[in-house]
């Protein structure tokens, strides 16, 4: 399977690959889908991009039985999920010539989202309002970086309560097998890159 490809339009016929339509208690708002991005417009539509690959998915319903268990008035919000290589290197053109390039997966590499390995995500609290975590998706700052998240909180810059929430989101999501990154707070990996880059297929 190491380097095996397959084009978006080919995913809703093959059995690796599942909707995040068919998992229980979370709700979905691709950001890429809206112009709510750091590139400011849509980049998914018409093409459906709400999908994970099966182990992703069955770890993702992992994260929501251990949310219901311990915050059963919150559920999760996927933010983004499956990102075709085309849609990276939309994003890699976009980014050239700035200081955020160091962001984004080179697309030659692959980003883990190419895999349906990856999601973005985040908490909805019982109010119904995504739970507060210092920054939004997609910001592109040190308030955002998890390895920094100490530091900012002497500073002052993010909150106790802000820190909390994104301890609870990573209890989620690390107990059900995801790895977080230093630098996105609401971006987690299933399984190790390296292993997906040579197991897993990457969609075009």
């Amino acid at each position: 399977m190491a380097g095996a490809s397959l084009q978006l339009e080919a995913v809703a016929s093959d059995p690796q690959f599942r909707h995040l339509s068919s998992i229980a208690g979370i709700a979905v708002d691709l950001r890429y889908a809206t112009p709510a991005n750091f590139v400011g417009r849509d980049l998914y539509s018409p093409i459906d991009c709400a999908w994970l690959h099966r182990d992703a998915a069955a770890a993702l319903e992992s994260a929501v039985a251990w949310l219901a268990r311990h915050k059963p008035d919150h559920h999760l919000l996927v933010l983004d999920a499956l990102r075709p290589q085309r849609v990276q290197q939309q994003l890699w053109d976009a980014l050239q010539g700035t200081e955020l390039l160091g962001y984004i997966a080179e697309p030659s590499r692959g980003s883990i989202h190419s895999f349906g390995m990856a999601l973005d995500i985040t908490i909805v609290g019982p109010e119904g309002a995504e739970l507060d975590m210092g920054t939004g998706f997609d910001d592109l700052s040190e308030r955002s970086h998890p390895a920094l998240e100490l530091i900012m909180l002497e500073r002052g810059e993010i909150t106790e309560q802000q820190v909390e929430n994104r301890r609870l989101l990573r209890g989620a999501m690390f107990q059900a097998g995801f790895f977080g990154i230093n630098s996105e707070w609401w971006h987690f990996d299933c399984g190790d890159r390296v292993l997906v880059r040579q197991h897993y297929t990457r969609v075009l």
